[in-house]
């Protein structure tokens, strides 16, 4: 064999080897070869808006890039069964959206909670004298007849549609979205006018003012809520690493509020939750494994 030959065929073994080695090493075996990237869907909740963008902020500290899509959520559940995001933390359980799991859960991971206390269902400021919802049609008059909602699609206007029913309310329920139904409650009590929304916890705007819950004797807004995180079917297998911090968040009502409320205030969405997550460092550790 000639010493051209011979080099050649070491120079093929070395790349053999080295391909060998490469791939024995791009295995899902930890994390060290995941790729860096993450998308996450969410609700335009003043609630999952904050959330969201507090979770951006760690992922991106753990050396992510991340994508964040706002979508109604009906697509938001869609495309988690689709495997068009890797995950959201915008899941309202078990009532509000209890029809998109039943649809969609099958092709969807239960990651756990990241958000327990929370509640939906009619708010009115404390200064009106009723307590519950089936006193509304004697005071039908005083609220003009209206019930004001959010989005179409959102899981709370799909059981205020149910409680119209169930109670028998003379009730129009308006569809406007999170932002409108914070301005008309504002626009109200500037004016001492009784109003009638659809109200969920956590949110700012019990912070900002005098809220109360209506009761609800019939149960049809069911009772304590979580908030839960939701993963793409793979994920685990395919990033066991962004799942591992997905599965480590985690947080209180009065976090969310905290954040909620300086973006109500004017603080853009990124700065609120990058000012949080400064304030909460040893926390977000500990959801990124640094702690």
């Amino acid at each position: 064999m000639t010493r051209k030959k011979v080099s050649a065929l070491v120079v093929f073994s070395i790349v053999v080897a080295c391909f060998i080695l490469t791939a024995g090493c791009t295995g899902s075996d930890g994390g060290a070869s995941e790729e860096k990237s993450i998308s996450i869907g969410y609700v335009l909740w003043d609630s999952e808006i904050a959330s969201t963008n507090v979770l951006k902020q760690a992922f991106e500290e753990a050396g992510y890039t991340v994508e964040i899509t706002a979508v109604d959520a009906a697509p938001l559940y869609q495309g988690l069964a689709a495997g068009d995001f890797d995950c959201t933390v915008s899941s309202w359980l078990p009532v509000t959206h209890k029809a998109y799991m039943e649809k969609y859960g099958d092709s969807i991971v239960r990651v756990g909670k990241n958000l327990e206390g929370a509640k939906i269902g009619l708010v009115v400021p404390t200064y009106v004298t009723i307590d519950s919802i089936d006193q509304l049609n004697a005071t039908r008059d005083q609220f003009d007849g209206k019930i004001i909602g959010i989005e179409p699609g959102a899981g709370i206007m799909s059981a205020t549609e149910t409680a119209i029913a169930d109670y028998g309310l003379d009730y129009e329920l308006t569809y406007s979205s999170s932002a409108g139904m914070a301005s008309a409650l504002h626009k109200a009590i500037g004016e001492n006018q009784w109003i009638v929304v659809t109200g969920w916890t956590p949110h700012w705007m019990f912070a900002r003012w005098d809220l109360k819950y209506l009761d609800d004797p019939k149960g049809v807004y069911g009772g304590e809520e979580y908030i839960a995180t939701l993963a793409r079917k793979g994920l685990e297998q395919d990033k066991p690493e962004a799942y591992a911090i997905l599965k480590r968040f985690n947080w209180t009502t009065a976090d969310m509020e905290s954040v909620m409320l300086q973006i109500e205030n004017g603080t853009s969405e990124d700065v609120a939750a990058k000012n949080w997550v400064d304030a909460h460092q040893d926390q977000v550790d500990g959801w990124i494994g640094k702690a």
